[in-house]
């Protein structure tokens, strides 16, 4: 697919399959409300998390460092991908032209992928906090900082290939939003799409997978002999992290799904809605994660609250050893019973 398809000012517009695709102009105004509504809401969130983790150091832990990261990244996918797709439906074509589509895809693949990453991070981070698999080499600032790092690295190397010839940006869905050509079957795009998902989706997959089947197996053995606080706490963390990992791959498994059945059968006729939920669902995750951590983090909900209420907290909270904190207690040493 080399080139950018034209535009039609009517109700049928072409997607990036190459097919055209009837959508009511009313469908194109309910998709741009519902993504202005995720969207607000993505923002107002994913800033507040940032804000406040940067005016108190008690919430300067490893862990919230993996958070903001991963609220930055929302933030991004929200003002580079869903904010737009507001616009192109409120329109009902897509108006930005060749450039404005192979910046939106690349952006909204680089913060997308750093998100993935930074999933996986957490993950790590709470193996080594709880688990402690290397002994006592625990997971530190540097470690957290080097990580995040290894982030946006790893998603830019991966995503800027496009940009060069190796693969492309082009239309998807109802044709209002553009991401990787999931389509064309020339030999350098089908090279580098199964580069970017055996690279960029399943080695951040399996170390989750991986990092949450170890942590909930040591979560077991601590539940049945009993742990103290500070297990507690642990294990409260560890439900966060897992909530937030389900909610990430219950938004973006559609639309993984989605690109694999158009790589492997690139002429697969496909019903209007199962090409839009799955993009939906993605743009829409960014709001996910504040409101998890925000509900079940007392130390993020301590500070959150008050500032988005204008200084208000409606539902003051009394200090609890039980509440979820963010600190760094490995869990191993508590299996033991003394």
């Amino acid at each position: 697919m080399d080139s950018f398809p034209e535009f039609l000012n009517d109700s049928s517009i072409h997607d990036g399959f190459g097919a055209k695709v009837p959508l009511p102009w009313a469908g194109f105004i309910t998709l741009s409300l519902l993504m202005a509504v995720f969207s607000t809401t993505a923002v107002v969130l994913n800033a507040t998390v940032i804000v406040v983790t940067l005016r108190h150091k008690q919430l300067r832990q490893p862990l919230n460092f993996a958070l903001v990261n991963l609220a930055v990244a929302d933030l991004g996918i929200t003002l580079t991908g869903s904010v737009p797709y507001v616009v192109t439906n409120a329109v009902g074509y897509y108006f930005m032209g060749r450039v404005g589509c192979v910046l939106e895809g690349f952006c909204v693949a680089l913060f997308g992928i750093t998100a993935l990453c930074t999933v996986a991070l957490i993950a790590v981070e709470r193996l080594f906090v709880v688990c402690k698999p290397l002994g006592t080499i625990t997971f530190q600032r540097k470690h957290a900082a080097g990580g995040l790092a290894l982030s946006w690295l790893w998603s830019l190397i991966w995503n800027t290939p496009p940009l060069f010839g190796w693969g492309s940006y082009q239309l998807e869905g109802v044709g209002t939003s553009c991401g990787p050509d999931w389509q064309s079957r020339d030999f350098k795009n089908m090279s580098y799409i199964i580069c970017y998902f055996s690279l960029c989706f399943a080695v951040p997959f399996v170390i989750i997978v991986v990092s949450y089947s170890w942590l909930l197996y040591t979560l077991r053995q601590v539940a049945k002999i009993g742990g103290g606080a500070a297990a507690r706490a642990e294990a409260k963390v560890a439900r966060m992290v897992v909530m937030i990992v389900l909610a990430f791959l219950v938004s973006w498994l559609p639309y993984t799904t989605l690109a694999l059945t158009v790589i492997f059968n690139p002429d697969v006729q496909l019903p209007v809605l199962v090409k839009v939920v799955p993009i939906y669902m993605a743009k829409s995750s960014t709001v996910y994660n504040p409101m998890i951590y925000i509900y079940m983090n007392k130390q993020f909900q301590k500070y959150a609250i008050p500032l988005l209420m204008c200084g208000k907290d409606p539902w003051p909270s009394e200090d609890d050893a039980s509440d979820v904190q963010t600190v760094v207690s490995p869990v191993n040493n508590k299996i033991s019973p003394k």
